[in-house]
């Protein structure tokens, strides 16, 4: 999350497509209050905590693919950048015979789980089962925008996390690097990247921007970021009260 959060800082477009290491559920950056359980499963090693820079609410993580998108000065309304920074998405699973569209509910702040509803933010199947939640984070006029890829989520934990099963997803035809470099072929011809000298015109390259191996002066930038996104229990159950952020949507 840190990373991410340094990579908008940026004046450059950036896209990473990650994996988690252990279970973890990430909280939007407005989601104040945490589910009491939620803090007795980071107790038992169960989950691992962190907040995002980005809105939206509650992901579980470890059995999805993560993207993070740094894209300069999109033109249009954010309705409009989402439809088109999930273009690529729509692309690929196409591709694999199963198609995507944009859900169609109403943002609810009553549901602590990101897919619990279907918004404009989001991709779902026919079956409206959701396959792909985005939410972003606008700085500067400048977007970043962060999404979970469920490719088989673990019903047993889903239940102890957010107390209902799982999306009901059907298995994808690809699986670890296969699907990453067809996700990652189908970003490269759909991501509306800035082209020209002042950033502020779009096209389809060829290649994604390259992410290298971040340096040492790089690290040390990120360093004191990295408490903005751990959490802490409180004796209200609501997340440490002395995080701050920018304002995210």
């Amino acid at each position: 999350m840190a990373i991410d959060a340094w990579l908008l800082e940026g004046p450059a477009p950036a896209f990473r497509l990650y994996r988690w290491s252990r279970p973890t559920l990430s909280l939007g950056w407005h989601q104040r209050r945490l589910e009491p359980h939620w803090w007795d499963l980071w107790r038992q090693g169960r989950i691992d905590l962190v907040r995002r820079p980005s809105g939206g609410r509650a992901v579980l993580h470890g059995t999805d693919l993560t993207y993070a998108l740094v894209w300069p000065r999109p033109q249009g309304t954010r309705s409009e950048a989402y439809g088109r920074a999930l273009t690529w998405l729509v692309e690929a699973f196409a591709a694999m015979d199963l198609p995507l569209h944009g859900g169609r509910q109403a943002a609810s702040l009553q549901r602590s789980s990101c897919f619990a509803t279907s918004t404009v933010a989001d991709l779902v199947h026919a079956s409206g089962a959701k396959r792909v939640g985005s939410a972003q984070l606008w700085r500067g006029g400048h977007l970043l925008q962060h999404g979970s890829i469920q490719l088989d989520p673990c019903p047993a934990l889903w239940r102890q996390v957010f107390g209902v099963d799982p999306p009901d997803l059907d298995p994808l035809p690809l699986a670890g690097i296969a699907l990453e470099e067809h996700l990652l072929r189908s970003a490269a011809r759909w991501l509306p990247w800035p082209t020209d000298s002042d950033g502020c015109g779009e096209g389809r390259p060829s290649a994604l921007p390259p992410l290298t191996p971040l340096a040492g002066e790089e690290l040390a930038a990120i360093a004191p970021l990295l408490a903005r996104y751990r959490l802490t229990e409180s004796v209200s159950g609501e997340t440490s009260p002395e995080l701050t952020m920018p304002r995210a949507t």
